[in-house]
């Protein structure tokens, strides 16, 4: 299996809400060891927003002037708006551009200070000036498998929003439980919903998850098709624009020996390495 899927690592959603500033150097140290390792495809190391609103990540820029990318493993970035669309792409490094794109009203607000329509007005521009730079979007479709916010959710609702961003060119795309609404079913139908609905499309899992229930959700996706996942080391992050009771990702570490990616020595090693950059 190890061949047939693309396993991301996001130490950027891992620590970017944690209080204590961590020193660029460790950053620059951990993603490095990430990448030496060869055990991921992509790497979500950082992201281009207002340092005031994510003050964890305001040496994003110097981070990636440190890193040691190879051939192999690809880096994205996270952007909110044009401005930090218009940073990244000058970023010879960076291969893709993420953004998260939430079917919930309310959340999105609270992500990006946009509520929907001007999201996608938004999203479009984005997608011109990623093109002129030859960078990819990836669209996270946050809140895909429903909200706490009592906004309407549907997967039809998931799937309109996923045609109407095919429209205008976005073939990268996530399905984002960012507050851990699904359950193993759940996913499971989702994705074979929008699979049979997209077949041409290759759609990733950003899922968030109690350790205890990361497993099922993996082997739920897994056997409805997806084939791209992303997680955390020791199942750290949780967005801080969400609710309070944050949940963290899928341990990338459960991933890693799902998939039998890496021996028990060397994702210990990378465990080793996340503890002593957020010490």
């Amino acid at each position: 299996m190890k061949d047939q899927v693309v396993l991301v690592d996001c130490p950027r959603d891992a620590i970017q809400g944690l209080h204590n500033f961590i020193e660029t150097d460790k950053k620059i140290q951990h993603i490095n060891t990430l990448i030496e390792s060869g055990l991921f495809d992509v790497i979500d190391f950082g992201s281009f927003v207002s340092p005031k609103a994510v003050p964890q990540l305001a040496d994003t820029k110097a981070v990636l002037k440190g890193i040691n990318k190879n051939e192999k493993v690809k880096l994205l970035a996270i952007v909110a708006n044009l401005r930090g669309v218009q940073e990244a792409i000058q970023e010879e490094k960076i291969d893709f551009l993420g953004y998260p794109f939430s079917i919930s009203e309310t959340f999105q607000l609270r992500n990006t200070n946009m509520d929907l329509a001007m999201s996608y007005q938004q999203l479009k521009q984005m997608k011109v000036l990623a093109d002129s730079a030859h960078k990819s979007m990836v669209v996270y479709i946050s809140m895909a498998f429903g909200n706490p916010y009592h906004d309407a959710w549907s997967p039809l609702l998931v799937e309109e929003w996923v045609e109407r961003l095919l429209d205008f060119g976005i073939r990268e795309f996530s399905l984002a439980d960012t507050t851990s609404e699904a359950d193993a079913n759940q996913i499971s139908e989702l994705f074979g919903h929008v699979r049979s609905r997209f077949p041409m499309l290759e759609i990733g899992a950003h899922f968030h998850a109690r350790r205890e229930d990361s497993l099922a959700k993996i082997e739920a996706a897994y056997h409805a098709g997806c084939r791209k996942f992303e997680g955390a080391l020791l199942g750290y992050g949780g967005c801080p624009f969400a609710k309070d009771d944050l949940v963290g990702n899928i341990p990338s570490e459960l991933l890693l020996n799902y998939f039998q990616r890496g021996s028990v020595a060397e994702v210990v090693a990378l465990e080793q390495s996340f503890r002593q950059l957020i010490l």
